[in-house]
């Protein structure tokens, strides 16, 4: 049997990038998947978002492997829809074991942070900060004891970085909720951890504004520059982390192999934290 036989987990950002691959990991270690992407494109952040295409193709994913795919358009925002189809998405598949907060936007301002346009900051805190505690408040009236909560963070939640105060206060935030909730949901045997990752390769970091950022002194930077650049950031030879290492932690933090950790920020980050 895999980890997740039988479970239901709920990810937001589902449609691709670290969502997808968290989905599609969890369903090949036996787990029915309920998902929700805003699958339209956020003024505030430099690059595309996901598509209902995007959407599709991961619940086609999940489904290939056997299992169950709940997936449904919805901002994180937005309380009112995000409930209602959680609760849908429970009623439907009949349980919920494991929420991961994944969804989140990026974006930075080469000026610095006291440049960030006001709604800018505000759209980032709603979306990365305010999304994830909705999520939780959403779908922790379906978890029941042994259920695990896992918050994407990042490597920006736990030091500062320049440009992005915005996106780093918002990280560093949820590392706050997390602890809390650890807190408050310990006696009713939930566990509330979250992942730390370094750069992936998504279209959230692969957009020109990111990569200009770290290659500023060339007009036109390639990918091989980009990664030297990126990879000054790690200890570990490498230049980013891939997703499957983001959801292979995630699996390991909504197991039962983790089943006595709560409270904890884990880096996936190659070293970076302490570069």
């Amino acid at each position: 049997m895999g980890r997740m036989e039988g479970k239901v987990v709920f990810v937001t950002g589902v449609a691709r990038g670290q969502g997808r691959s968290h989905a599609v990991r969890l369903a090949e270690e036996g787990a029915d998947i309920i998902g929700v992407d805003i699958c339209k494109d956020v003024e505030e952040a430099d690059y595309r978002m996901a598509t209902a295409q995007d959407l599709n193709e991961t619940a086609m994913a999940v489904e290939a492997l056997g299992r169950r795919a709940f997936l449904r358009k919805a901002d994180v925002r937005d309380a009112h829809s995000l409930g209602a189809i959680v609760d849908e998405g429970v009623a439907e598949l009949g349980r919920l074991d494991a929420v991961v907060a994944n969804a989140g936007i990026a974006n930075l301002n080469p000026q610095g942070t006291l440049a960030i346009e006001e709604g800018t900051w505000r759209a980032m805190l709603d979306i990365n900060l305010t999304g994830v505690w909705n999520t939780c408040r959403i779908a922790v009236k379906h978890l029941g004891a042994g259920a695990s909560i896992v918050l994407t963070s990042s490597a920006a939640g736990l030091k500062g970085y320049a440009h992005i105060g915005h996106y780093v206060a918002a990280k560093h935030g949820m590392v706050g909720l997390m602890r809390t909730l650890a807190i408050e949901l310990g006696p009713r045997s939930i566990r509330v951890n979250s992942v730390h990752p370094s750069q992936v390769p998504t279209d959230m970091i692969m957009n020109d504004s990111i990569i200009r950022q770290f290659v500023p002194d060339r007009e036109e930077p390639t990918m091989e520059e980009f990664a030297a650049a990126s990879q000054a950031m790690h200890l570990l030879p490498i230049p980013w982390v891939e997703s499957v290492d983001i959801s292979n932690a995630v699996l390991f933090l909504v197991s039962s192999e983790s089943r006595y950790i709560t409270g904890v920020p884990l880096p996936v980050d190659g070293g970076a934290q302490v570069r």
